[in-house]
């Protein structure tokens, strides 16, 4: 048997290396239950974790990503609880690859009253810096990527920083396929239901009370797409969401509502179109119509920016494969 070459023995060396500084309690942070963390970044980069106390040996192709993600959590440990959730973030945020070179942590990072949120991965930073830049943006792509919740959080980002009046949360109040019948209450308990993804998302970046304050005074409004024929949105921030349940006409007819001084964000999956059988997606054929006009940007999601837990990104890829929609 031919023995390998060097440079393949060196590449799959075992990496050792100490966490520093040494801080038991944030070492149990890191590693989680019956180290239960340092299992999740086994299984997901097929690697081989072993420690005594903060000495880590890692043994696998893909070892150094595997100390990058490590060491990364480690910082993090310091400041905050680190949750099978937060593990899963880091790795894709490793595989998706660092922030090109020459952009800061505020290019990156949307600062809110609760805390930060950073973009992951390429197509989210082109997303972030669209947003902040465009009159209008287009997020387009599978579930899971972070299309709402980045652009609500701008929409956020945006209010706190009193760059506009009031935000304007809006989608159309389409049944996913199935016939939810007569719905009981008035006009607001009828359509919340539709719209609660938004509302779970100002909960969790505002909190509750405060939320509630602002929907009171009409700071923050979320509504229907119906509600919006008329209407002239100055100052504000506007979200359209679930947008490839818009028809052609009511597409053109909420991009026709962006006042002076407004910025409006249209995110959807046009896989994912809900619409009665004949009607085509208002979001599918405004790419066409406003791809190259000035003021308006598009980012293209794909399963690779898919956030979520990871059977999320590896459904999407397998409907992808069959060229089905999700």
């Amino acid at each position: 048997m031919q023995p390998k070459p060097v440079a393949a023995q060196a590449a799959v060396r075992p990496r050792e290396f100490l966490l520093e500084p040494a801080d038991n309690a944030r070492l149990a942070n890191l590693c989680g239950p019956l180290d239960e963390h340092l299992r999740l970044v086994e299984v997901r980069l097929d690697v081989e974790i072993r420690r005594r106390g903060d000495n880590f040996r890692i043994s696998g192709e893909r070892a150094g990503s595997a100390e990058e993600t490590l060491r990364a959590l480690f910082s993090l440990a310091a400041v905050e609880a680190v949750t099978p959730e937060r593990v899963h973030l880091a790795l894709r945020e490793q595989e998706l690859g660092a922030p090109a070179p020459g952009g800061s942590e505020d290019e990156l990072t949307v600062r809110l009253p609760r805390g930060a949120i950073r973009a992951r991965g390429a197509h989210q930073r082109d997303y972030l810096a669209q947003i902040r830049t465009s009159d209008l943006t287009f997020g387009i792509g599978p579930a899971g990527t972070g299309k709402t919740y980045l652009a609500v959080s701008c929409a956020v980002e945006a209010l706190q920083a009193d760059r506009v009046r009031r935000i304007v949360l809006v989608r159309p109040a389409v049944e996913a396929g199935e016939r939810l019948g007569f719905l009981p209450g008035d006009m607001s308990q009828k359509i919340d239901p539709y719209l609660r993804p938004m509302y779970d998302a100002l909960y969790e970046m505002m909190g509750f009370d405060r939320v509630a304050r602002f929907i009171e005074r009409n700071v923050i409004e979320v509504a229907p797409l119906a509600f919006m024929r008329g209407r002239s949105l100055n100052d504000s921030f506007i979200i359209l969401d679930e947008a490839q349940n818009t028809t052609i006409e009511q597409m053109k007819m909420f991009l026709t509502r962006i006042g002076f001084g407004s910025r409006a964000v249209v995110t959807g999956d046009v896989t994912q179109t809900d619409l009665p059988a004949g009607r085509q997606s208002g979001l599918r054929h405004v790419v066409d119509v406003l791809r190259g006009v000035d003021g308006v940007a598009f980012t293209f999601f794909d399963a690779q920016d898919v956030v979520r837990h990871p059977l999320v990104q590896r459904i999407v890829r397998a409907y992808e494969a069959r060229g089905e929609s999700t």
